[in-house]
């Protein structure tokens, strides 16, 4: 029996992922399911990037504002709540798109991870709060091997439960199962054209009011470790609020060389899937992801 239809854009930051999949869901009748671990929290707009109602152009957006600030969110719980969505946007005869750059989130529903739900051990969960994060990445890579990106490597709550899991033999979990036939669309440019377009962007959104976000996010109860446990913007801003950088020049350069360095390791980490076509931002791509789409669903 063929496997559903189920289209994904992927690929680095500021590259114009949520305006193809708009563009795109439009064209064939689709919905857009956000495979962001950051999205997921409401109040995070500036920050993430979050699409707002007038860019969605009138198409459904799904597992977006999900959940509360300081709430935590696992890769198994957007595993569940995406298929919830791609299954009820198939049951209404809809093409489900699958739009983001967290790389894990992806790779769980294109693939099918199969995750287990070993209870988590207190004694150990114990042990492990009293280490910093730098620690539980160094341990998590020394038991498994594994290398995060996204902001994983930062996001405490994930990295706790994941040693927990290698130090108890959890961590092999059973054999992926792929419930979707997938077409892979990847969208990057040349480094010097990223690097530009993320600090065009970045100013744009300071200009916007991101700074203020962050604030209210804080006045608002959001803990200061769960916006540093977010990465990149919600970090460093928070460092500029608490005066951990000094001016908005410094928070400007120091968050700008952050992201860029955090492009180049969402390129690394999608390159490995060979299975991606990768457009030609810089030329007519609109064009060649309505043919691959349209092909694809012939």
């Amino acid at each position: 029996m063929a496997l559903p239809k189920l289209i994904v854009i992927l690929g680095t930051t500021a590259c114009g992922k949520s305006g193809l999949g708009v563009e795109l869901a439009k064209h064939v009748g689709g919905e857009i399911v956000s495979a962001d671990s950051r999205q997921v929290y409401r109040g995070l707009d500036l920050g993430t990037g979050k699409v707002t109602a007038e860019e969605m152009d009138g198409v459904p957006h799904h597992l977006l504002d999900v959940v509360s600030p300081n709430q935590s969110y696992s890769v198994a719980e957007f595993q569940a709540g995406a298929y919830a969505a791609i299954d009820g946007i198939l049951s209404r005869g809809n093409t489900p798109f699958l739009v983001g750059g967290t790389g894990l989130y992806v790779r769980a529903v294109t693939e099918g991870f199969t995750f287990t739900d070993a209870r988590p051990d207190p004694a150990l969960r114990a042990k492990l709060e009293g280490k910093t994060t730098a620690e539980l990445y160094a341990l998590l890579r020394e038991k498994t091997g594994v290398t995060l990106t996204d902001g994983e490597e930062f996001n405490r709550q994930r990295l706790i439960r994941s040693v927990e899991k290698a130090l108890s033999g959890q961590w092999e979990s059973p054999p992926p199962r792929p419930r979707y036939d997938c077409l892979l669309l990847g969208v990057t440019f040349p480094r010097d054209v990223v690097c530009r377009r993320i600090d065009e962007r970045l100013q744009a959104r300071l200009d916007a009011g991101m700074v203020e976000e962050v604030a209210a996010l804080r006045a608002g109860g959001a803990d200061d470790s769960f916006l540093e446990g977010l990465g990149l913007e919600y970090r460093y801003i928070l460092w500029y609020l608490t005066g951990k950088i000094p001016t908005l020049d410094a928070l400007k350069d120091e968050l700008g060389r952050a992201i860029k360095r955090f492009a180049k390791r969402q390129m690394v980490w999608f390159q490995k899937d060979r299975d991606v076509l990768w457009l030609d931002m810089e030329g007519d791509f609109l064009t060649q992801a309505v043919r691959a789409v349209e092909d694809f669903l012939a």
